[in-house]
């Protein structure tokens, strides 16, 4: 819709008559269908010609923007260059020795809230009598330019100025919107209330102003006109109802609520996880396992029959370790999820490590050691008792010594050689021991991966049940919708083509060559 180029207006003499006596029926047509217009109307209707606004703001390519789309409008509105010094604004508008400006247009930028040479200019503007005016400019490009406005407003009502308003605009939307025809594009670009917000501020009483007050109401209500015909062609074209069948399959697409993704997901993460725990188990029981022949090899003997006792400690620190590492990894799981941390799992007892090592049998190779020792023995002791023989005296002598060495040696021998025994013994139970708590604590991980398993899925499951209600919820409108508006269609069709005969019927008592413009 081209806002720029109006029908020519009608004659002063053809006026049926002033803006403020339009007929009840065709205010209604037009506030409903073209608000900011009639808000047009209004401010025309008590003031007059236009005169310049000084505009406040920095000089760029946005202001530019704004004042070229501003100048698309009628009546025109003077805007002087921006003055980019908020400093200096209150001697632009106010120069010395002449009458302050009677309006001042002051631009905002939407990403960020207004600071106190803002608020200071503000009350130097409205103590020099001129009309302050406040536009925020570039909402297109802030998603949070509504928090803005709120702070904006909320500082100007700190300050005591709470009769001004802040009007967000976007050129570019106006640019977009005279681009594609789409008022509904043009009223959300703010222009046209900025406009008006001007036009009630600048326009005073002057010879040609029934003739601008024409030109303006004719432009409204052809502009109007052009917004009942888009609406007709969109309820014909049923768009509407296809915009609705469209989303109503999208919504219906996802019925199921995300449950087979999310199960999917679910078993993968927890498979992964029963994989990660128990190649740590096993990890951790290889590396107890080394320590524990570390440990036998330096044991002494009187402490091995207390090592039982300490590598049950052992094997309880490693399972709390484990099942540390489960609460973690299913914390994540649920995390991931979505829900409350379900807390910490079922702890059972920990692994025991099986029953004492029972004493070592003796055997053939304990007397053979026995024997091996005694030979060694009695070998030994002649040879330190060798120097005997030369006396004769001690020849007898040397007979027990020997003996005695040699039972002494085989004595420590045997011994010694039970020692290691007893250690290979040992070691051997160990190695049984904790290949057995590592299968318990591999059930462990198992155990606790399908509890797991069984309630993460009956939350999944719920929150995907409540995710259906809330499509079905959803689906329900969109198709009450739907039928709302296929049984309504037929009555807006006719309530738009009745304002049309409204608006026609005005335009042409008003001007007979008015009809043929559109």
């Amino acid at each position: 819709m081209q806002v720029s180029d109006p029908p020519e207006p009608p004659s002063r003499t053809d006026a049926a008559a002033p803006v403020s006596a339009l007929p009840a029926e065709l205010e209604a047509v037009v506030q409903r269908w073209n608000p900011q217009g009639m808000a047009l109307l209004r401010a025309v209707a008590g003031v007059g010609s236009a005169s310049g606004v000084v505009l406040i703001g920095p000089d760029d390519a946005g202001t530019t923007l704004l004042r070229t789309e501003l100048a698309r409008f009628e009546p025109h509105v003077d805007l002087t260059d921006p003055v980019a010094d908020a400093r200096t604004a209150v001697e632009t508008t106010s120069p010395s020795g002449g009458a302050p400006a009677a309006v001042a247009l002051i631009l905002l930028d939407a990403g960020i809230t207004l600071g106190a040479a803002i608020l200071d200019m503000v009350r130097g503007l409205r103590a020099g009598g001129t009309r302050v005016l406040l536009a925020m400019n570039g909402i297109h490009a802030h998603q949070d330019w509504r928090t803005v406005l709120d702070r904006d407003l909320a500082l100007l009502a700190g300050e005591g100025i709470t009769d001004i308003d802040i009007v967000p605009v976007s050129a570019r939307l106006a640019v977009a919107a005279r681009t594609s025809g789409d008022t509904a594009l043009l009223d959300r670009s703010g222009l046209a209330a900025l406009h008006a917000e001007l036009i009630a501020a600048t326009l005073g009483a002057a010879e040609d102003g029934d003739d601008r007050l024409a030109a303006v109401r004719v432009r409204v209500l052809t502009d109007t006109r052009a917004r009942i015909v888009e609406q007709v062609g969109s309820l014909r074209a049923g768009s509407a109802a296809v915009r609705l069948r469209e989303e109503r399959s999208t919504v219906l697409a996802g019925r199921d609520g995300g449950r087979a993704a999310a199960m999917s997901t679910l078993r993968s993460q927890l498979h992964l996880a029963r994989l990660d725990l128990m190649t740590e188990v096993g990890a951790r029981v290889r590396a107890l396992h080394t320590a524990a022949r570390a440990e036998l090899d330096r044991l002494g003997r009187s402490d091995i029959g207390d090592y039982p006792d300490r590598l049950q400690r052992a094997v309880t620190e490693l399972a709390n370790a484990v099942d540390a590492d489960i609460e973690h990894r299913l914390a994540e799981l649920a995390s991931r999820v979505g829900g409350p941390d379900p807390g910490p799992v079922r702890r059972d007892p920990p692994p025991r490590v099986g029953p004492d090592p029972e004493p070592r049998q003796r055997g053939v190779e304990d007397h053979l050691v026995i024997a091996l020792g005694a030979s060694a023995g009695v070998g030994l002791g002649r040879l330190v008792v060798s120097p005997f023989s030369l006396v004769p005296a001690l020849d007898v002598a040397s007979v027990p010594v020997t003996l005695l060495l040699g039972a002494g040696v085989a004595a420590w021998v045997v011994r010694a050689r039970g020692q290691l025994a007893d250690r290979n013994h040992l070691r051997q139970w160990v190695a049984d021991a904790l290949v057995n708590v590592k299968a318990q604590l591999e059930q462990r991980v198992g155990t606790a991966m399908v509890e797991s398993e069984a309630q993460l899925s009956e939350r999944v499951v719920r929150s995907s049940n409540e995710r259906m209600v809330e499509v079905d919820r959803r689906a329900a409108e969109l198709e009450a919708r739907l039928r709302r508006y296929i049984a309504e269609q037929p009555g807006q069709l006719a309530a738009c083509e009745r304002d049309i005969e409204t608006v026609d019927h005005w335009m042409a008592s008003a001007s007979p060559g008015t009809n043929d413009q559109r």
